[in-house]
């Protein structure tokens, strides 16, 4: 099945979301495969607002491994509560971090990064993985993106097979 994108003319965040999330919910319908879905989820996310970096890192065994991402090479293992990324995983939250220099421990992928957010996938209780997105500006993400993002994962959740 062949989807297009269609995002609105506004430069409104809330709007380009509240867009995203039935034609991210219609893609990932009939899809059961979660690599499949999040290659997807990834592409739409850079189209819609072409951050820096966006991309999952998976929980294997007791670290996180790269998984689909769009943008300059990255990080292939962070380790539990290292980083942003094994915070979020930690402390089963989501995290904004509005200047990555000021993070403790922050994990310099790359040295465009000036702000990220990282939203945890939590299945029955545990964080199957993590989605994390960079900025090359500061104060890119607040509340909104982290509300809208959480939902885009808890979509990805909802259709997709562990």
């Amino acid at each position: 099945m062949t989807h297009r994108l269609s995002l609105p003319e506004t430069k409104d965040k809330i709007g380009i979301y509240e867009a995203l999330l039935p034609q991210v919910e219609s893609l990932f319908q009939g899809e059961p495969d979660l690599i499949a879905n999040m290659v997807n989820l990834v592409a739409v996310l850079k189209e819609a607002f072409q951050h820096l970096w966006i991309g999952f890192y998976l929980v294997k065994n007791d670290e996180l491994v790269l998984g689909p991402f769009q943008g300059s090479l990255a990080c292939t293992r962070i380790g539990f509560g290292k980083g942003v990324c094994g915070s979020s995983w930690k402390n089963m939250k989501t995290i904004i971090v509005p200047d990555v220099d000021k993070f403790p421990g922050h994990i310099a992928c790359s040295s465009e990064s000036k702000s990220e957010i990282v939203v945890p996938g939590i299945r029955k209780g545990r964080v199957s993985f993590v989605l994390d997105i960079d900025s090359h500006l500061l104060n890119t993400f607040d509340a909104t993106d982290a509300r809208y993002l959480g939902l885009l994962v808890d979509h990805l959740l909802k259709y997709s097979e562990s």
